[in-house]
């Protein structure tokens, strides 16, 4: 049985290559012939499990566009038909749901793994800019999809992220009132975001992706190590010029991949099927009530991957009743990790064999990002926790202000030539 599986599937690819000749060498370059650190630990399943994530997106939002209505009086009764009377719409629409959220969290662990092993660093500066790129899209994206149900929480939370752009000086108003199509968020605000967020987005999405991993296969992934296999003694049991560090993506780290698909699927069914709301964080309650433009919500906040950067918005004081500074604040915050591969002056990429000041400055950054979504998803009216908030704005920016810094005092400890695991 395995020996007529093995002839049919080189049967195929030798009529698939006879007629396609340029596809077998793209595939050997980027699976086969592409040879990976041999250390990768747990910190590298994210990349492939964003992409999974990605295509569960794609292929829910497919079906959801079959029976969503973008109009604001249809579409929130349409979620409610999805939800209770098309066959399985419920479970797809709570994978979709789902799906943005833990979307995050694995882009977010990413993200902290690149950090982590200096993965921005030379000659993988495009690669995180690329990356960098993808995180503002996937923002955009996720704002957009989160308008579409038109509940309340919908409703009021486009209301007030898109009344940012009204703190730019002369064009703000007009350009508010460009973005919303009215005076309000309305059809013509619903229409144009279910434009962007099932077409426009997800194209350039894709695009990007290719990008990010085309100028990852260009210059070679990164490891904990911070080690370049290509320095490394040539040759392997694979091929004679390949590092001796390295061993072939395809097998052994799709297979390995699949480990951590399991996990993670399960850890997805289990919210999917027995807490998809969260408790609030993934789908927030007052989004199960219809939009009203008159009835504000109690609390009006954005989704959790949100709230670090709405918690700087609401903690800086307004300006001669301006917001522009705490809007200012809040893009700066995210142009900053723009500008790491070059504030990073350490002499090592990874923290494994960076001092105890990498680390300590490390853990107030991860501490302030946490504090400041668990403060952002909060009602924003305790003093203490504003000035709390500040503070830990202070110490976000000046992980980054400092970097350059703290990065040439740190003691370092003796890189190794080669990677630290072998057979």
């Amino acid at each position: 049985m395995a020996n007529i599986l093995t002839r049919t599937t080189n049967n195929v690819m030798d009529w698939v290559n006879a007629r396609a000749p340029g596809m077998m060498p793209v595939y050997r370059k980027h699976m086969t012939e592409y040879y990976a650190p041999k250390n990768f630990n747990v910190w590298y399943y994210f990349g492939s499990l964003a992409l999974l994530v990605l295509v569960n997106q794609i292929l829910t939002g497919i079906f959801l566009t079959m029976h969503f209505k973008p109009s604001a009086a249809e579409a929130f009764s349409s979620v409610e038909y999805i939800m209770r009377d098309v066959e399985w719409g419920w479970l797809i629409r709570y994978m979709h749901s789902t799906g943005a959220s833990l979307f995050f969290v694995v882009v977010y662990l990413h993200m902290f793994r690149g950090l982590m092993y200096g993965s921005y660093r030379k000659p993988r500066e495009l690669v995180w800019l690329i990356g960098m790129l993808l995180y503002l899209v996937l923002m955009a994206e996720a704002f957009m999809g989160y308008v579409l149900p038109w509940g309340q929480m919908s409703f009021w939370g486009a209301k007030v992220i898109i009344n940012l752009f009204g703190a730019i000086p002369v064009i703000g108003t007009g350009l508010t009132e460009w973005i919303m199509g009215d005076f309000i968020p309305s059809d013509a605000t619903l229409n144009r975001f279910f434009a962007l967020h099932v077409i426009a987005l997800p194209l350039v999405l894709l695009l990007l992706v290719v990008l990010h991993l085309g100028a990852l296969h260009e210059v070679g992934s990164n490891n904990p190590d911070g080690v370049d296999i290509k320095k490394g003694p040539k040759g392997n049991r694979w091929s004679p010029t390949a590092p001796a560090d390295g061993i072939p993506f395809h097998p052994y780290y799709t297979v390995k991949d699949l480990v951590g698909v399991g996990f993670f699927l399960m850890l997805a069914a289990f919210i999917i099927f027995f807490a998809p709301t969260f408790g609030g964080w993934f789908l927030e309650h007052d989004n199960f009530t219809e939009a009203n433009p008159l009835v504000t919500p109690e609390h009006i906040k954005p989704v959790w991957y949100f709230t670090p950067y709405y918690a700087m918005l609401r903690v800086v004081p307004s300006f001669l009743g301006s917001q522009i500074w705490g809007v200012l604040v809040m893009f700066g915050a995210i142009v900053l990790l723009f500008l790491v591969p070059w504030l990073d002056k350490s002499p090592v990429k990874s923290y494994r064999y960076r001092g105890w000041l990498s680390w300590v400055m490390m853990a107030v950054f991860v501490v302030s990002f946490l504090w400041l979504m668990k403060i952002g998803a909060g009602p924003g009216t305790d003093p203490v926790e504003t000035i709390i908030g500040r503070i830990l704005t202070f110490l976000y920016y000046a992980f980054f202000i400092t970097m350059p810094l703290w990065t040439r005092m740190d003691r370092t400890k003796q890189v190794p030539e080669r990677v630290t695991m072998h057979d």
